[in-house]
């Protein structure tokens, strides 16, 4: 177990690299030249000067000593300062933004993970009747619901429609912190963010509990008398999660990107919101440094799915 820690470890910060490079030639090759998100446009300033602040910021060198210098400082924990949020430096400032977005994200993946594991379920065990063509059809809705979409619907209709719910944010502006007030504000979002995802569940659960309820095992216990609860619950359901246990892992990243649509839609202060509020102004160090947060918190996840493997299935041996 040690020795494949190490590797999949390894592999991942090989995979951060190319990560980073991959980022930091994208937006050096977006349309206009990076020195003007350091400067004030209604601010004039000569060719001199302008070559004074590109020679400080090191925007002078190539591309690779560029990169270079970058790295080098980011190893030892310094991605800069935000350019526009005066100096503020990247990694707490990023850091900060973690826990909401994980917040949202748990809530989201936690919906969508005890939803869809029950309707796949229920839709196996009921196959053909009224439950399963029911739930096929509204996973066959949600997974074809843009999370963009689901996240302006469900603004409108339980928020401004129906007063269900609060329009966005995390807390009540003004009002001292309360437990209930955050789940108030996180529930709405994290309904919406789990949509998708639990449709998908649904179904790769539901295929694949049909898969396992025909083997020769499942029959023979039902032979020896087992009541049916157990032979679903005991005997097949826990041999059917493996799919869904590597659809989670692999759909971390896709819970990023829905994240970062319905942060921006419900004014949630977390990672998303502060990615698109970065790009909209070019700011590259936070650019770089939430993309790399990001990234390293998929792999870590992307680690733990395959490691959770081995405690599904004792079949399977990591190495």
């Amino acid at each position: 177990m040690l020795g494949f820690l190490a590797r999949r470890t390894a592999t991942g910060l090989l995979m951060l690299v190319a990560l980073s490079v991959l980022i930091f030639g994208l937006l050096r090759l977006t349309p206009g030249d990076p020195i003007d998100a350091y400067i004030n446009p209604s601010v004039p300033m000569s060719t001199s000067d302008l070559a004074v602040l590109r020679d400080r910021l090191g925007l002078d060198q190539p591309l690779p000593v560029q990169y270079f210098a970058w790295a080098r400082a980011a190893i030892s924990g310094d991605f800069g300062y935000s350019i526009q949020r005066s100096g503020i430096p990247v990694l707490p400032l990023v850091m900060d933004r973690v826990g909401p977005t994980a917040l949202l994200m748990g809530a989201g993946l936690v919906i969508a993970i005890v939803v869809g594991v029950a309707a796949g379920i229920v839709s196996a065990v009921r196959r053909n009747a009224w439950p399963d063509i029911s739930m096929s059809v509204l996973s066959f809705v949600g997974i074809s619901s843009p999370p963009f979409l689901s996240a302006l619907l469900g603004l409108y209709f339980f928020s401004v429609l129906l007063g269900w719910a609060p329009s966005g944010g995390m807390q009540t502006p003004g009002a001292p912190y309360s437990l209930l007030d955050v789940l108030g504000h996180l529930i709405l979002p994290a309904v919406l963010l789990s949509i998708g995802h639990a449709a998908l569940i649904m179904r790769y659960m539901r295929a694949s509990l049909l898969e396992v309820l025909n083997q020769d095992y499942v029959r023979t216990a039902r032979a020896k008398g087992v009541k049916e609860f157990w032979v679903i619950v005991k005997h097949a359901t826990r041999n059917a999660l493996l799919p869904v246990i590597t659809l989670i892992g692999s759909t971390i990243g896709i819970a990023v990107g829905g994240a970062i649509f319905l942060e921006s839609v419900f004014n949630w202060p977390g990672m998303g919101l502060l990615l698109v509020n970065a790009v909209s102004t070019r700011d590259y160090p936070v650019i770089m440094g939430a993309t790399l947060v990001i990234g390293a918190c998929v792999i870590f996840v992307n680690l733990l799915t395959d490691v959770a493997y081995a405690f599904v299935d004792p079949r399977i041996q990591v190495s």
